[in-house]
């Protein structure tokens, strides 16, 4: 029996290889590839793919894994941090967005009810290309990342609003209170909800399972907590992605969230293509090449409105330039809920047919650029700054405290972000007593560490008056501690440039950076994830017994090769290789004498475990005190903790052998 579905899975994924293989070549984003491979399959192109309202599920599935692993990596705590970008920069944004969306709306022929709901779906941009893209380039963390986030939550909760809104618009109904009072239940409920599961249930749930240790049954508990409040939301008449993001917060309150995120890992990604495809099956080509001026020209139109609204709300937070042009290229596409919202549109008579496909192009080709537009944020950045801009939306309008680095502080430490590294790190030269200037982007932060007297400075660290400010010239040492790899490039050039004395050291996430970053001019450059190689490396060096003189020449090598990997002559040592197979199976371990074991009373030398059972005691802990090396005549008492070197299979029976005679 035939599956039509499983014949246009088998199409899609085929034709996705082969077109994000091209991509790649080309080096040009996946997401572009899953686009034109929508295209392509679609029913207005090659006319490959037969079910294509099965597949539009499919690509809801995607969303929902997307929307999940956000809130899981996001957290209630991050998402109160950032309240005020929520509403503040979401409502600057979106409002923008409406009023220009309608304007040009009305001037393409359309009324004003069809033209004010045309901007609502202009106003919404693609959290599932945006984010995606931002994780990609590790920049979920910037300024510009955490903006961008904040506006796309806003806009995720008021599309619901837009639905509610429509069919006023189209004169289906009158009751706006009777609307406005649902939408304050169902939000006041779903708020509820997500407090008390947060709080109470899903931590107590996650870890019942966690404890039978059983992958499949935790697998299925989170597919149960992310479906069960999408499904809670979609009945409350709210967005199947608000409720997969609220079930990610949830889960991101226990302690089982990287758990939970590496299982669904997968998920995502595989539904998140369909996602993509089934965007690009929407579009008629042949619209589009018929009218190509204008569906090309109204895109264009599109990208810059949004841009310069999101823009907008950027420059209303205080933020500077840099991060400004970032935030507004990010959100400058139509979005994934745009055609949730024509979906309403047009089952109320708001949109046409022709406007339909007028707006399903514009999208798409909003969609296809965004890649690219990120891609070039930081060129479009500098240009921005070599503009005669007015100072306030050069370097942002905030204005921090009294505090600031004096001009003739010399030797001192500069530090970039103030986040958990930086925070530790000013602590440490606090202590040592080292002068120190920290910069940092998020105004909240800085107020609040004025207030406790920390000599901290708002602004961006990217240009050359901020950093001139914080004495670079002068500074011995600046250190910075930001998760944004394109800013990290842009400080360490300026600094350089400013002070090529300077000793620059930066964190980076990626291995891949660290070349470059030497390049530019950085003089340290220390990686995340090989740092924590690094540990684990030492660690497991030191259970199998090997020296620490031999330990940390295997440390500096790889440092001093830019951890590209130990030399050949390193491995050959006769000391590591020796005892690395000698002591493979040989482990220190720790045995305590209970009341009752025959080995008490008994001296070492009477035991004799070391001849019997080829057992050393290194060691007997007697309460607060330690017998190092003791001698074979030394008894021991019940309640002594003996520390013994040997096989690990003969360790792990110790236990019986004391407690009985040894024959």
């Amino acid at each position: 029996m035939e599956i039509p579905l499983l014949k246009d899975i088998v199409v899609i994924c085929g034709l996705a290889i082969l077109v994000v293989f091209i991509c790649q070549r080309m080096k040009v984003s996946n997401i572009v590839g899953f686009l034109l491979t929508g295209v392509l399959a679609g029913p207005h192109c090659l006319g490959l793919i037969e079910q294509v309202s099965q597949v539009e599920h499919l690509a809801e599935i995607g969303v929902v894994c997307l929307l999940f692993t956000i809130g899981l990596e996001f957290s209630l705590k991050n998402l109160i941090r950032i309240k005020s970008l929520v509403v503040i920069g979401g409502t600057i944004q979106v409002g923008l967005t409406i009023a220009a969306g309608g304007l040009l709306g009305y001037g393409m022929g359309m009324p004003v009810n069809a033209s004010i709901f045309f901007g609502f779906m202009l106003s919404l941009s693609s959290t599932a290309i945006v984010l995606k893209i931002l994780q990609q380039r590790a920049e979920t963390e910037s300024p510009h990342g955490t903006l961008s986030l904040a506006i796309l939550i806003f806009q995720d909760v008021i599309v619901v609003v837009m639905i509610l809104v429509a069919p006023i618009l189209a004169g289906k109904t009158s009751s706006i209170g009777l609307a406005v009072l649902d939408l304050a239940v169902k939000t006041v409920s779903i708020l509820l909800v997500v407090f008390i599961a947060a709080k109470w249930v899903a931590p107590k749930f996650l870890y019942q399972l966690a404890r039978l240790r059983n992958q499949q049954l935790f697998l299925l508990g989170i597919v149960l907590v992310v479906l069960g409040a999408t499904w809670l939301t979609s009945a409350f008449g709210l967005s199947l992605a608000l409720g997969a993001f609220i079930a990610g917060l949830i889960v991101s309150e226990s302690e089982f969230s990287e758990r939970a995120l590496g299982n669904v890992l997968p998920f995502r990604d595989l539904f998140t293509s369909f996602f993509f495809v089934s965007i690009g099956m929407l579009l008629n080509i042949s619209y589009v090449l018929h009218n190509a001026y204008m569906v090309f020209g109204a895109a264009s139109i599109v990208i810059l409105v949004k841009f310069i609204t999101a823009g907008m709300a950027a420059v209303s937070l205080g933020l500077p330039v840099r991060t400004t042009v970032l935030t507004g290229i990010a959100l400058c596409q139509v979005g994934e809920f745009a055609f949730v919202l024509s979906e309403t549109g047009s089952v109320l008579g708001l949109i046409e047919k022709d406007s339909y496909q007028l707006f399903l192009g514009l999208s798409v080709i909003t969609m296809v650029a965004t890649p690219f537009l990120i891609a070039s944020g930081e060129r479009l950045a500098s240009l921005a700054l070599s503009l005669p801009l007015p100072k306030f939306i050069r370097n942002g309008f905030f204005r921090s405290g009294s505090i600031e680095s004096s001009p003739k502080q010399k030797n001192h430490l500069i530090i970039v972000g103030f986040g958990v590294g930086g925070k530790n790190l000013s602590q440490v030269a606090s202590a040592a007593k080292i002068p120190q200037t920290i910069i940092e982007l998020n105004p909240d932060t800085v107020r609040k560490e004025q207030l406790d007297g920390m000599p901290i400075n708002y602004g961006d660290a990217t240009t050359a008056p901020v950093l001139e400010h914080a004495g670079a010239k002068l500074a011995r040492a600046l250190v910075i501690m930001i998760s944004d790899p394109s800013a990290n490039r842009r400080i360490i050039e300026t600094a350089r440039r400013i002070n090529p004395a300077l000793y620059i050291m930066v964190r980076t996430r990626f291995i891949s950076d660290i070349d470059y970053l030497y390049s530019l001019g950085a003089n340290e450059v220390v990686t995340e994830e090989y740092e924590a190689s690094i540990e684990i490396l030492a660690r497991v060096l030191r259970k199998y017994l090997i020296p620490q003189t031999d330990i940390e020449k295997f440390v500096a090598q790889v440092r001093s090769n830019h951890y590209q990997g130990f030399r050949r002559t390193v491995y050959e040592s006769p000391t590591v290789s020796d005892l690395g197979s000698e002591l493979s199976e040989t482990e220190i371990s720790s045995i305590r004498i209970d009341p009752g074991f025959t080995a008490a009373g008994k001296s070492i030398r009477e035991l004799d475990i070391r001849k019997k059972l080829g057992v050393t005691v290194l060691a007997i802990r007697r309460g607060s005190n330690l017998i190092a090396n003791p001698s074979p005549d030394e008894l021991i008492h019940e309640d002594d903790v003996l520390v013994l070197l040997g096989d690990a299979t003969k360790l792990a029976c110790l236990g019986d052998v004391f407690a009985c005679n040894i024959p």
